[in-house]
């Protein structure tokens, strides 16, 4: 069936809304909507603040189309960094054991190809269901951190990603509408600093990387050192990586043992 005619009164409506390409949003409702009537429930979501990506039910994430959906955390392009140093560290190895923390919608996982094992762990099962999907090869593990993962991939994982939260808790009022009021906030709030977890994952690291095995973290350029920080403290030798045009920043941890950049 066709998609219906995208309408001027749609662009004013988005554009009123505060979408700043409205033109191109209306574009891309219009070809997910089959009848008049889905794409004036699609526009009114998106015009009541939802992320475009929930409501379209995808976003492009390293030129691969993901599957998000209501109440799970978006993807952002900046995140395309960790997915790409990951898959350089992966490109390494032989045969992996790769691990996504954190892993959300599993965007970094959907990426890696040719290891050994895959794994992803997240608290939500919402994501957990869309990370099923975006990397179905994955093993998933649904808990708190180290506290989700079985007891055989101990000091075994050799590549492990992760996109914590890291905002601070005063600052998440100030976030876009569409994050604060539609993601979930554990997906958000990093602690007092938003580092409280990447300390976490620094800390328990050693228990879980193999010889030689690398940690990585987004983090922002302003908690890079904060977050090499714990990653040091807990016996990891450190660098960062930026991509100023995408606004991303990685820190990286490897295992002293074997430890390689």
């Amino acid at each position: 069936m066709r998609s219906p005619d995208t309408g001027p009164g749609t662009v004013e409506r988005l554009r009123g809304a505060g979408c700043v390409w409205a033109e191109d949003e209306a574009t891309l409702l219009t070809a997910a909507a089959a009848t008049p009537q889905d794409l004036e429930e699609l526009v009114a979501r998106r015009v009541a603040g939802e992320p475009l990506e929930t409501v379209l039910g995808w976003v492009d994430f390293l030129g691969r189309r993901l599957v998000v959906a209501p109440g799970v955390f978006v993807p952002r392009r900046r995140t395309e960094l960790l997915a790409r140093t990951t898959i350089a560290h992966v490109s390494r190895r032989r045969s992996p054991v790769v691990l996504e923390m954190c892993c959300g919608v599993a965007p970094v996982a959907a990426c890696v190809e040719d290891v050994g094992e895959l794994h992803v762990a997240d608290l939500s099962r919402a994501a957990l269901d869309c990370a099923r999907t975006n990397a179905p090869t994955a093993a998933l593990h649904e808990g708190d951190l180290y506290d989700a993962l079985p007891r055989h991939l101990r000091r075994r994982v050799d590549v492990l990603a992760a996109n914590a939260p890291y905002v601070p808790t005063d600052r998440i009022a100030d976030m876009p509408p569409e994050a604060r009021d539609h993601e979930p906030h554990a997906a958000l709030d990093g602690g007092p600093d938003g580092v409280d977890l990447h300390r976490r994952l620094a800390t328990g690291a050693p228990d879980w990387l193999a010889p030689g095995g690398v940690l990585l973290v987004e983090t922002s350029p302003s908690q890079a050192e904060a977050t090499t920080a714990a990653m040091t403290a807990a016996g990891l030798a450190t660098a960062v990586v930026e991509d100023e045009e995408i606004g991303g920043c990685v820190a990286v941890g490897i295992s002293p043992a074997g430890a390689r950049a």
